[in-house]
């Protein structure tokens, strides 16, 4: 496998049947949507499904692709001298990292796999200046193509949701949105690499990664998400071979007849299923879902 990480343009294409893909906690969990009626998954929502399935080393995701790529989740690994622990763990111990960073800034980034990805902004003070500022990796806001409905339904139990009150009920308690179709950009800037400690092999595990994100941590909430596609669209040189917003629209699915009403099935979508020719010289695209 070669060292050198190329600058790539991605898009994730993701189906929705009656889940909610991430809820708003600002609105009691109903699924995010914008004024104009289109709803939207944050970035840190897909990102935490992607550090979920590294950190769960006995998982079947892990257990297979650590065996495919050699990896091991904390000691460093065959050949690669990284590790693969994640810094971004629920519930972690704050006063253990900043031990850890006294060891020096590179024995920390060679520990974490999400730090020399993604990059963090909170632990910049205690760390030596350029370093992990920002990551090799970026996701953007996930946007419904286009306006969503939303359904809320009671959810019933035989126990009690609140003594006294409602008893076996939740009001409102699922929300969900019946269909609609998103699209998420990301993008692989080599530029970061030198500032995050990120390798090859760190750029090629989330790639494996990215197809199993919904179908291995699906929830009471989000039964039915689903990606679609997975484009990946790696550019000949470091810089850039073309524009990346082209690559996206290129690749971005369009509403059949009225763009401003809800779908009701992946049928009301006209997906393309290969990039142009003036756009497929100048770049590799493979779907990584199907890769």
């Amino acid at each position: 496998m070669s060292n050198e990480i190329k600058r790539a343009t991605g898009l994730l294409i993701i189906e929705v049947i009656n889940s909610n893909p991430n809820g708003d906690p600002d609105r009691e969990s109903d699924p995010r949507q914008r004024p104009d009626g289109r709803g939207e998954i944050s970035p840190v929502s897909f990102k935490r499904k992607l550090r979920d399935l590294v950190e769960d080393n006995n998982g079947p995701v892990w257990t297979h692709l650590a065996k495919e790529l050699k990896l091991s989740p904390v000691e460093k690994s065959e050949g690669n001298d990284l590790g693969f622990s994640i810094l971004e763990s629920r519930g972690r111990d704050r006063k253990q990292i900043e031990g850890e960073l006294k060891n020096g800034a590179s024995t920390f980034m060679s520990k974490y796999w999400d730090g020399r990805i993604f990059g963090n902004t909170f632990l910049e003070e205690a760390m030596d200046k350029g370093t992990i500022k920002t990551g090799v990796v970026q996701f953007g806001l996930g946007l419904s193509v286009a306006p969503i409905e939303i359904e809320r339904h009671t959810n019933t139990n035989k126990a009690g949701v609140q003594e006294g009150k409602n008893q076996g009920m939740a009001p409102m308690g699922y929300r969900f949105v019946p269909h609609g179709v998103y699209w998420m950009p990301f993008f692989v800037n080599p530029s970061m690499a030198h500032k995050s400690g990120c390798k090859a092999i760190d750029i090629e595990l989330l790639k494996k990664l990215i197809p199993h994100a919904y179908a291995h941590t699906r929830s009471h909430a989000r039964p039915f998400v689903e990606l679609r596609h997975a484009w990946y669209c790696e550019h000949s040189n470091a810089l850039g071979s073309c524009s990346d917003f082209a690559l996206i629209d290129a690749l971005k699915p369009k509403k059949k007849g009225d763009p401003n009403t809800a779908s009701k099935s992946w049928d009301d979508y006209e997906v393309p299923a290969k990039l142009p020719a003036n756009l497929d010289s100048k770049v590799t695209c493979v779907d990584l879902i199907s890769n």
